[in-house]
């Protein structure tokens, strides 16, 4: 598989399978293509090359109920600020076509640290309690087997990283797979993560031609 952005090719060659119960690392600089291949995967973007399959099926073929396979969790975490911390998850749970009744929703936010905030507005909220509550989707999305995370520690401070820790984990131990991004460090250690490095699939440099002597052209 190749991931471009615009005209420019970010990896190609790229060949993976992500097995159940798994989580997965996925590194390399920045501009190598991290987000580009979390959007392939999700189904917001086309492949340059290659193909996608979700449980042995294309990826485009599996329509609305195919798309519940996965969940996509970006950089944004589209709170809206007039809606209280309940009102906002419930409004994402909705739009993903998410479980949204009371009881889900409290116990969401409670695995997330989030529950004796329930009732607050989302402006009063810092950065950390606001990825925290847009990460408490993935509570709601035990049903989905693949887990697509871009940068999902972002502003989490270490008790928010434990409970994250703590949701991924027992998801992969259920048989579902994440493949996420960090640019730091990894403090899961149920299941070990894998790690999937990108730099390898960089394109190759095209060859160029240079003058080696008079009347004699080389290839780099």
């Amino acid at each position: 598989m190749a991931g471009e952005r615009g005209d420019r090719r970010l990896f190609e060659g790229l060949d993976i399978a992500l097995a159940a119960g798994s989580v997965t690392w996925l590194r390399g600089r920045n501009g190598r293509g991290k987000t580009t291949l979390l959007r392939l995967l999700a189904g917001l973007a086309t492949p340059a090359e290659g193909r996608i399959e979700v449980m042995g099926r294309p990826q485009r073929e599996g329509g609305p109920e195919g798309r519940r396979m996965w969940v996509y969790v970006g950089h944004q975490n589209a709170l809206k600020d007039d809606l209280t911390v309940t009102e906002a998850l419930r409004f994402l749970a909705r739009l993903h076509g998410l479980p949204h009744d009371d009881t889900a929703l409290r116990r969401a936010l409670k695995q997330l640290g989030m529950a004796q905030r329930q009732h607050a507005a989302v402006r009063t909220l810092s950065q950390g309690q606001r990825r925290r509550v847009a990460l408490a989707r993935l509570a709601l999305s035990a049903a989905a087997p693949l887990w697509l995370l871009d940068e999902p520690y972002d502003a989490l401070d270490s008790d928010g990283i434990e409970a994250l820790n703590a949701v991924i984990g027992a998801h992969a131990e259920a048989g579902g797979c994440v493949l996420l991004t960090s640019h730091q460090a990894l403090s899961i250690t149920r299941p070990p993560p894998a790690m999937l490095d990108l730099e390898p699939f960089a394109p190759r440099p095209a060859a160029r031609a240079v003058l080696d002597e008079p009347g004699h052209v080389a290839r780099q």
